[in-house]
Formats: structure tokens, C-alpha cells, sequence
């Protein structure tokens, strides 16, 4: 077979022939029915508020139809995929079912990819892949097909252009994070590029006590030295700096550890100075902020009895939302309807804690409020069997609902 070494980032021009594929397995006629209602609609005494922003992103819708895209394109060939295409386990069940073997997202760099061949086709998930990784890739002149979504690649371009200036990269994300991994990765292929990765405030305040000589250096490494890059040294990649994020993080505390890093500049050497020595740049995407800002009006603006926040327990942009909610509002964050074990207990997962719990007596009795959200990375298919299962334990059976929906369809 002839050799090809090809790099796809704009599908294949097949997208009638997966739209069925994709509505059927994402789809929901419930979700469809309350976004018809305003997001808003009382179900017997349960009153549904649905988020005016949530679910699906465009980076993620695209990136899964082009996986759709590529197993028509490509009927009988090999097809890989450099880790999850998405943090939600039904989207990657789904993708994996089409014959699409998932390697190792996060140890990316001791994958050996001699066993690819030139007919073989890999697929680059919405996060995108270490700049080394996609390099040894094309050594293989097997096809890709990059799905990494824009506004990643807006994050690398931003790094890219602090390293070039010889400004240290300070990203707030999460270091395991397979998005977090690429974006250093981006810095550490211009030769003195430095990295520093910050989970957190209280990990931004250590290096603003170290910039206003409140620690020596050998602290900050101790603290943070496994989070930054090959050979880092406070003293000498401390002197410039450029903030930027993962684009799942929360975006308020994003800005505030960008301010504090400014704060810190300006006390060690006066504002005049730290406009040659800091950069900052909001890299938040904005689906994430849209879903971010629609969960705080949702709950500013209702009085709910319960917040549902619906998402993988790896998806970093659901966690954020849940960590919003919880600050507000009585709520869960859970993976999908089975984790609706039964009217009095739930599956969910803690806010700002890597645990997930189950808890009893979790659905008050009575009428009630409830909100419901989801993260960029959990499709209606989903949302809806969270509604459905929730309502059934209000007695009000699946079939009920959708003879209610058909019934309004047929007068339309």
C-alpha cells in the first residue's frame, strides 16, 4: 500500500453521513422538549430549572464527530486513539465500540509507536498531545486526524510567545491534566523555555513569597519543583513571567492568581518595572466561562432545593462547576443516572476532593427545586436519563413523559 503522511483538522466532509450515529447516541427528546419551554417546567411537584449554558461545547462536538467521521472514512483500518477523546467514559465507550483502540493518555511519552503502520490511522483527542508525541507520530507517516480543540490551540500559541521572549510560563491547571501536559510541552520545545505549573492560590502564593523574598528558593522547589520544568531554578526563571491556564480551570480564581503574581511584581519592584516583567493573558475558553456564568445566575436567581451537576468524575470543567455550586447551593456532582442509586441514596463526587462518597437521604420530600447543569464533555443523551430517573422517583414513569412530548409534537 502506498505510504501516507497525512494531518487532517477539518473532518472529512461526511457529516450527513453521521449525523444519525450521533443523534442517536447523544441526542435527548426530553432535553430538546424543556430547551422548547424556556429550560423551565414543572414536572407534578418536581420544578426543573435547567442552565441556559451547559452540556456539549463546540470544541467537543467537533472533535467527536470527527472520530465518527474518521470510521467512515477509513472502514477497515487501524484506528488509535492517543488517550480519552473527552473526559465523559460514555463518549469513550461509544468511540471504543466503533473499533477505536484508546491508548495511554497520560504517560503519552512510553508509548511505542513502532508498531504503527503508514495504512494505520491515530486520532488526537480535543485535548491534544504532547508536541513530542505528535512529532514522533509523523516519523510513522501513518494519518492523523487532530481534533484538539481552538481554544487549546489559542493556549499554546500564547505560551509559544512567552517562551520566545524568554518569559517563564506560569500555568494554572492541573499537572497530571493530558491538556496541562501539552501546553508545557509547547514551552519546552523552544530551547530555554521554562515552565511552572499551579494548582491552585494557596500554590500561587508561595511563588509571590518567593518573588517578594519572603522564601528562599530551595522552598519553593521543595513545594513545587515536581510541577515545574527540567532543570527550573527560581532565582534565574522567576525574574519574567507569563500567566496562562488550562482552559477548564475556574476562571475567577485564574484571574485572581494572575492579580496576586502582578501584586507580587509590582511590591518587589514597582509597577514601572513589572511592565517589562509580567504578562497575563485570560485564556479561559468561553464555553467554559458561558457554563460557569450560567450556574451562578441559575443560582442566584432561583431559591433550589438541589443543584445536579452532571459529568465525569475526570472532567475537570464539571468539577469546577460543582465546586461553584456546592459554594451556594445544596448539590451533587455525579457521573451520569446510575449515579441516582435509588429516591435515598446517591453516587457522587465531593467538590475539591479527588472522592467519591454515597450518600443517604439525598431527595428531600415534598415539592422541590432542582437545578440541573453539566460539563462541556456530557451529552443530553445523558442529561436526560438523569431526568428521567429522577422523576420516576416521583412516580412519574418514562413513558409518561414521552407521551407528553409526543402529544405536543403531534399539535405543533
Amino acid at each position: 500500500m502506498e505510504t501516507e503522511s497525512v494531518l487532517y483538522r477539518k473532518g472529512f466532509g461526511l457529516k450527513k453521513e453521521v449525523k444519525g450515529d450521533i443523534q442517536q447516541h447523544y441526542h435527548s427528546e426530553l432535553i430538546t422538549y424543556l430547551i422548547s419551554h424556556g429550560n423551565e417546567m414543572q414536572f407534578g411537584d418536581v420544578h426543573v430549572y435547567l442552565a441556559q449554558d451547559f452540556g456539549f461545547c463546540y470544541g467537543v462536538d467537533r472533535a467527536v464527530e470527527y472520530a465518527y467521521q474518521t470510521r467512515v472514512k477509513f472502514p477497515d483500518r487501524n484506528i488509535y486513539l492517543i488517550g480519552e477523546i473527552i473526559h465523559n467514559p460514555f463518549v469513550n465507550s461509544q468511540i471504543n465500540r466503533m473499533r477505536i483502540e484508546i491508548l495511554d493518555g497520560l504517560n503519552q511519552e512510553s508509548i511505542d509507536f513502532s508498531f504503527l503502520q503508514p495504512e494505520d490511522v491515530v486520532i488526537i483527542p480535543a485535548f491534544g498531545v504532547h508536541h513530542e508525541t505528535l512529532e514522533r507520530l509523523k516519523t510513522r507517516n501513518c494519518i492523523l486526524v487532530d481534533t484538539t480543540c481552538g481554544s487549546v490551540l489559542s493556549v499554546w500559541k500564547r505560551v509559544e510567545q512567552y517562551a520566545q521572549e524568554g518569559f517563564t510560563v506560569i500555568v494554572h491547571g492541573k499537572y497530571a491534566h493530558e491538556e496541562t501536559q501539552a501546553t508545557w510541552s509547547h514551552v519546552s520545545k523552544y530551547p530555554g523555555g521554562r515552565f511552572l505549573v499551579v494548582f491552585d492560590k494557596s500554590e500561587a502564593q508561595i511563588i509571590c513569597d518567593f518573588i517578594e523574598g519572603k522564601i528562599g528558593s530551595e522552598a519553593l522547589m521543595e513545594m513545587l519543583g515536581k510541577a515545574g520544568s527540567p532543570g527550573f531554578n527560581p532565582d534565574l526563571d522567576l525574574q519574567r513571567v507569563g500567566c496562562a491556564n488550562q482552559t477548564t480551570m475556574l476562571s475567577s480564581e485564574s484571574l485572581e492568581i494572575a492579580g496576586m503574581l502582578e501584586e507580587a511584581f509590582i511590591n518587589r519592584y514597582g509597577k514601572e518595572e513589572t511592565g517589562k516583567r509580567f504578562r497575563s493573558f485570560d485564556t479561559i475558553c468561553s464555553a467554559t466561562q458561558d457554563r460557569q456564568d450560567a450556574i451562578i445566575e441559575l443560582l442566584n436567581s432561583k431559591h433550589l432545593d438541589l443543584m445536579l451537576i452532571i459529568g465525569g468524575f475526570n472532567s475537570s470543567n464539571t468539577g469546577h462547576l460543582a465546586e461553584i455550586a456546592t459554594e451556594k447551593n445544596h448539590s451533587f456532582h455525579i457521573a451520569g443516572d446510575e449515579s441516582l442509586v435509588s429516591a435515598d441514596e446517591i453516587k457522587h463526587k465531593l467538590p475539591f476532593k479527588n472522592k467519591v462518597v454515597v450518600e443517604r437521604d439525598w431527595l428531600p420530600n415534598g415539592s422541590l427545586k432542582i437545578g440541573i447543569t453539566a460539563g462541556a464533555s456530557t451529552p443530553n443523551s445523558k442529561i436526560g436519563e438523569v431526568l428521567y430517573r429522577l422523576l420516576s422517583f416521583r412516580n412519574i414513569p418514562e413513558a409518561a413523559l414521552n407521551s407528553m412530548i409526543a402529544a405536543e409534537v403531534t399539535e405543533s
